[in-house]
């Protein structure tokens, strides 16, 4: 009988429904925030169900012999080590969409609490002070709200904002022209977003390109009088120019659920009148905690009783059967999503995965999940290959699939194509015997590359000098090549270069590739290349 450790607080009926599905359930819910007591005890067991107190580490993971799968009652998956789980072969399941309606909600409240100084002015009154003049708010009535990323909470937020009479401004580079008309808000450009605000709410994943969104320059652009408010990830927000704007009265006020660092004991924003501060209340009403607990309940009793995988992070859903052939080609398709989305800025229009020979006859549906995850990762670092089709969807990214009969020397490929406003890229690749994803087509242009977990990809004209230029600008600069694969379309045409490295490309030394005049891009890629 399989065996699940609860190490953080689920309901009742949640641990009932192990039992009931034949799993044997240790209810611990304390534990989690013991990582010796943890340690010691987590060998015993083939899952482990958790919320925010339980940190799964690389330690915790190798210790963790038997472990098949780790359940996240929530979205966040922050406090797990996704990389770690995946090359120990351990599946990682959330639940994506089980608190988006609360998380909304409390945004919209944090809209409120700030037009009315709602917080300043209930402590007032209940010391027995009767400020009426002192706290003079401001209507939401015809303001203009900044949506940034409207995704399934974004989106949320924007129709309950539309339905309180504000106009909504939402900046998301996923976002399309379709949607946004669906949505009915106004798609703008993140400049334009902050200098049209009046509030401003954040609803990004953190990347390394949302990371400290909101800093001095973001809100020099702001209206004076700008109101900013954060349920999403405290380090979109650079703290301490948040507070000096909040000072200088840049900022009228903020409204901030999450923090730099966690849980907030002590933080610079404490104090100021003008700042309405949560502890992490985002997901916190007795409805979401519920759901999500008994979603992650009867996911991992399916996969630890049927083998049936849902909302895995790492892991498509695929029945146990068909995992061992499809397996490599989910990893390909990962990987070919994967290049596409960190090579193209542009927002995506449309997506085409052509599937040739044998991969036919597999479980498409899996893979273009699969494709589609590693195409929006870079964007949506949560997104999974459940959530992925609906994040796509709901963005208006057209996906079309095509199947055909064997055209070509491979008996099975893929080849995925994405349309942007003035662009279109292809990549294909097919699996070896040795089960690992290869490059076969990139640009039009044929090659055989295998995947590295670091790479450079660069474009130029064929013309003597490429790979000395690079090698040149590589060892200056201590960067050791560990590999190099090079293509053209024909002589004097386009060509690409492909480099495997030790370590991610160093930005100085990029910029510096970047601003030779033979070259035509320069682009950084990271694959992760363990197993799923």
């Amino acid at each position: 009988m399989p065996r699940v450790l609860v190490s953080d607080k689920l309901s009742p009926t949640a641990v009932q429904i192990f039992k009931d599905r034949g799993v044997e359930v240790d209810y611990l819910p304390d534990l989690g925030k013991d990582k010796d007591a943890l340690l010691a005890k987590i060998a015993d067991y083939d899952g482990l169900a958790i919320r925010s107190a339980t940190k799964v580490t690389e330690k915790l993971i190798a210790a963790a012999t038997k472990l098949k799968v780790v359940g996240r009652a929530g979205i966040g998956v922050d406090n797990v080590d996704i990389p770690a789980a995946s090359r120990r072969g351990i599946i990682v399941m959330n639940t994506p969409f089980g608190n988006s309606i609360t998380t909304a909600e409390h945004a919209i409240a944090m809209i409120f609490a700030l037009a009315r100084q709602i917080p300043e002015a209930n402590a007032s009154t209940q010391a027995g002070k009767w400020e009426k003049n002192r706290f003079m708010g401001v209507e939401i009535t015809g303001k203009t709200l900044g949506v940034v990323g409207c995704g399934n909470i974004g989106s949320i937020v924007a129709q309950r904002a539309i339905g309180l009479k504000m106009h909504v401004v939402a900046f998301d580079p996923f976002l399309s022209d379709k949607r946004a008309e669906e949505l009915g808000v106004e798609k703008v450009e993140l400049d334009d977003l902050f200098t049209r605000s009046d509030f401003i709410t954040l609803h990004t994943p953190m990347t390394d390109k949302t990371r400290g969104i909101i800093n001095a320059e973001a809100i020099a652009k702001m209206k004076n009088g700008v109101r900013i408010i954060n349920c999403a990830r405290g380090g979109l927000v650079v703290e301490a120019d948040l507070v000096a704007a909040l000072k200088s009265g840049k900022v009228a006020g903020a409204g901030i659920d999450v923090f730099e660092t966690e849980p907030a004991t002590e933080n610079a924003l404490f104090g100021l009148e003008n700042v309405v501060a949560t502890p992490h209340l985002g997901a916190s009403t007795a409805e979401a905690q519920e759901n999500v607990a008994l979603q992650i309940a009867e996911q991992m009793a399916d996969y630890l009783v049927k083998g049936a995988v849902s909302n895995a992070i790492n892991m498509p859903s695929i029945t146990a059967e068909e995992a061992p052939r499809l397996k490599p080609f989910v990893k390909l398709a990962e990987v070919l999503g994967a290049f596409v989305g960190q090579v193209t800025e542009e927002p995506i229009k449309e997506v085409e995965i052509l599937f040739d020979g044998s991969t036919a006859q597999m479980n498409t549906r899996a893979l273009i999940s699969a494709a589609l995850a590693g195409l929006i990762r870079p964007q949506v670092s949560d997104v999974n290959m459940v959530s992925a089709p609906i994040m796509v969807k709901e963005r208006g990214i057209i996906v079309a699939e095509v199947k055909r009969d064997k055209s070509g020397v491979f008996d099975g490929y893929i080849k995925l194509t994405v349309k942007t406003e003035n662009m279109t890229r292809a990549i294909a690749g097919t699996c070896f015997s040795d089960g690992k994803p290869r490059f076969i087509q990139i640009k039009g242009i044929n090659l055989d590359a295998e995947v590295g977990r670091h790479m450079l990809y660069t474009t130029n004209a064929d013309a003597p000098g490429i790979i000395g230029l690079l090698g040149s600008l590589c060892g200056n600069n201590g960067v050791n090549i560990a590999n190099f694969q090079l293509g053209r379309d024909r002589p004097g045409g386009d060509a690409i270069a492909l480099l495997y490295l030790d370590a991610p490309f160093p930005e100085k030394v990029l910029a510096e590739v970047r601003a030779h005049k033979t070259i035509d891009s320069a682009k950084r890629l990271q694959f992760d290349v363990g197993e799923i």
